[in-house]
């Protein structure tokens, strides 16, 4: 059975990352967002006031990155951000992990990196992306494991900026890597309903995308394809 339209809205988190983005568009992505009712927008850092101030009253959080795309900048530096983001109005962090130390197997330092994070946001969802398009199916099990000992709520499999996105394969993995109480975000390449749903189906709770609309928009298509097909039968039964 097909989720409802408003389900899968609340499994999106709207992408508004693009460098090249207007103020303008990031305007329009809010308004989409509010539209579609999705869980939230991803803005850049500097954008978040702009969301919250467009988001106001519609019961779509506001999340955004730290550390973002590639996750060398300092701990310090993240947890000011993350501070910085937090006071401005964000609702959710998405974080970079140190890629690089994590390739290394440095396990202590990406771990105290994220942890450091998650204090600094407070309580809110702090969302740890590995990319695991750099990585070995080792790292990416070990990124995992750290980002449960450290105390975020996600792992994430993509920035959406690498040469690779969210796979089945990496899904599955992460799933089943971690515990029932760490969900599983996947990004980079969730462009149509049908890749969302398999992942859905793989284990992934939260997506981010740019393509919302059309995803949305086919659900809803295939939902009143269905009820056609219903109302057929029924009249053909009589």
């Amino acid at each position: 059975m097909l989720p409802t339209v408003e389900q899968v809205a609340k499994m999106i988190d709207h992408s508004l990352l693009r460098p090249d983005l207007t103020v303008g568009e990031v305007r329009q992505g809010c308004e989409l967002a509010a539209s579609r009712g999705t869980k939230s927008v991803c803005v850049r850092p500097s954008d978040v006031a702009l969301a919250v101030a467009a988001l106001h009253g519609t019961g779509v959080l506001v999340g955004t990155v730290v550390g973002f795309p590639h996750g060398n900048t300092l701990t310090a530096i993240k947890v000011a951000e993350t501070k910085a983001l937090v006071e401005a109005g964000a609702d959710e962090i998405d974080m970079v992990l140190d890629i690089g130390r994590l390739r290394s197997g440095d396990a202590a330092y990406v771990r105290d990196d994220i942890a450091a994070v998650v204090q600094a946001a407070g309580g809110r969802c702090v969302k740890v992306i590995q990319e695991n398009a750099y990585l070995t199916n080792d790292q990416k099990v070990l990124g995992c494991r750290l980002v449960e000992e450290a105390g975020a709520q996600f792992v994430k499999t993509s920035t959406g900026f690498a040469p690779g996105g969210a796979t089945l394969a990496d899904i599955r993995l992460m799933r089943a890597t971690v515990s029932p109480a760490i969900e599983v975000k996947a990004a980079g390449g969730v462009r149509t309903l049908d890749t969302l749903l398999e992942l859905v189906e793989a284990g992934a709770t939260r997506f981010g995308a740019t393509a919302t609309a059309a995803i949305l928009d086919d659900l809803a298509a295939r939902h009143r394809g269905e009820r056609t097909s219903v109302v057929a039968a029924a009249d053909g039964a009589y």
